[in-house]
């Protein structure tokens, strides 16, 4: 059975490109252009993996999707899924000239298990996919 990964970017073409290649590579593609459809796909799809941008209807919407995801909450709508690893995202450092990474503090990046710069190396991208999916 193929793996399901979530592809969330506000970018059409950039969720078209990313869709292209891992369909190529045998996924099964769910697809969302915000937080919101994020939310709600991953509640309807359960993914295996997410791709979240970071910068969509906010330059921080990326982030707090993945809090309201990670969080640790007994009330939380999202607890099944605080174990699906996310890919972060980023053109962030084109932007603003800094960049993210895993070293940053946990309380600023929670549960993200990698990230991917735009644009996107696609060799790159199947090599971080494979580890999580």
């Amino acid at each position: 059975m193929a793996k399901k990964i979530l592809i969330v970017d506000d970018d059409q073409d950039q969720v078209n490109s990313l869709a292209h290649v891992l369909k190529n590579k045998g996924y099964d593609i769910v697809e969302a252009y915000n937080g919101a459809q994020c939310l709600k796909k991953l509640a309807e799809e359960k993914p295996d993996l997410i791709i979240l941008d970071i910068m969509m209807d906010t330059d921080t919407e990326g982030f707090e999707v993945a809090n309201q995801i990670r969080s640790n909450r007994p009330a939380s709508r999202y607890k099944e899924y605080k174990d699906i690893p996310i890919i972060m995202l980023t053109a962030i450092n084109q932007v603003t000239n800094s960049r993210f990474s895993l070293d940053m503090e946990e309380s600023f990046l929670p549960g993200v298990q990698d990230f991917l710069t735009k644009p996107v190396n696609f060799e790159e991208l199947l090599k971080v996919v494979q580890k999580y999916a």
